[in-house]
C-alpha cells in the first residue's frame, strides 16, 4: 500500500521556520550543523525583505542606549568588543551560494572567500561602532580569523568603512584548535589584565559572548547561518 505524500503548507513551513530561528537565537538549537533544507526559502525572504536590517536594527539600538549610561573613566579603557564575520562584515554573498547555510561548512571555500577581502559591512553596525567611539570607547576587535588573514582584514574593515580600532585579536599558532569560547575567553582575560574594563561585547554568535571574562552587558546580533561552539 502506497502511502499519501504529506504537503506541508507555506505557512505551516514560515512558522516551523519561525520558532526554529527563535531557538537558534536563544542558544537553544545548540551544535546545530546546518540550516534545513524546508528553510532555505523563508531565509532567503527574512534577508531581502529587510527583516534581518530591523532585527540587527533594534539590537544596536539596545546597546547604544546601554552605551549611554556607562561612566567612562577617560583614561582609554573603557572597551568595547566587536566580532567581525556577521557582526561588523556580512558574508552573505557566500551563503547564497552555499544554500543559505543548508550546505555543510567548508573552511577551505570560506578561506578562499575571505582573501577576496570584498566582503560589505552593515548599516547597523558601523553606526553603533561609530556612535560608542564618539562616546569614548575604546574599540577592540576580536575575530577567529588566523593571525595570516590580518591584512586583508584590516582592509577589508576599512573598505567596510569602520577605523580607528585600537585592537584586531586573530588566532595565532597557540590558538589553533581551541574552541571559539575558550580561544575569545582568554583573548578578553588578556585585556582585562591589561586595564581595559569590557562594558560592551557585540558578536552573532554564543561564543562570541560567553565563557569567563565576559562584558558587563553582551549583544547577541542575529545569524541562523550558522553556528560557531
Amino acid at each position: 500500500m502506497k502511502l499519501p505524500v504529506i504537503v506541508e503548507s507555506l505557512s505551516s513551513v514560515d512558522s516551523y521556520c519561525d520558532s526554529w530561528r527563535l531557538a537558534v537565537e536563544t542558544n537553544n538549537a545548540v551544535k546545530w550543523k546546518v540550516v534545513p533544507s524546508k528553510c532555505v526559502s523563508y531565509l532567503e525572504t527574512y534577508y531581502s525583505k529587510g527583516q534581518f536590517d530591523k532585527d540587527y536594527s533594534l539590537v544596536a539600538s539596545y546597546a547604544l542606549a546601554f552605551a549611554k549610561t556607562v561612566k567612562m573613566g577617560g583614561d582609554g579603557k573603557d572597551a568595547w568588543v566587536f566580532d567581525v564575520d556577521e557582526t561588523l562584515l556580512s558574508n552573505l554573498e557566500y551563503y547564497k551560494t552555499h544554500i543559505y547555510g543548508a550546505e555543510p561548512f567548508n573552511s577551505k571555500e570560506f578561506s578562499e572567500w575571505v582573501v577576496q577581502g570584498t566582503t560589505p559591512g552593515y548599516d547597523a553596525s558601523l553606526k553603533l561602532y561609530e556612535d560608542l567611539k564618539k562616546l569614548g570607547f575604546t574599540i577592540i576587535l576580536l575575530t577567529g580569523r588566523d593571525e595570516a588573514q590580518r591584512s586583508v582584514t584590516e582592509k577589508n574593515l576599512k573598505d567596510a568603512g569602520y577605523s580607528g580600532w585600537d585592537q584586531l585579536l586573530l588566532r595565532g599558532q597557540e590558538d589553533q584548535g581551541k574552541a571559539a569560547t575558550e580561544y575569545k575567553s582568554e583573548q578578553r582575560s588578556r585585556m582585562v589584565k591589561k586595564g581595559f574594563k569590557l562594558h560592551g561585547n557585540t558578536g552573532d554568535q554564543w561564543s562570541d559572548l560567553q565563557g569567563f571574562a565576559v562584558a558587563d552587558r553582551s549583544f547577541k546580533v542575529p545569524n541562523p547561518l550558522y553556528y560557531i561552539a
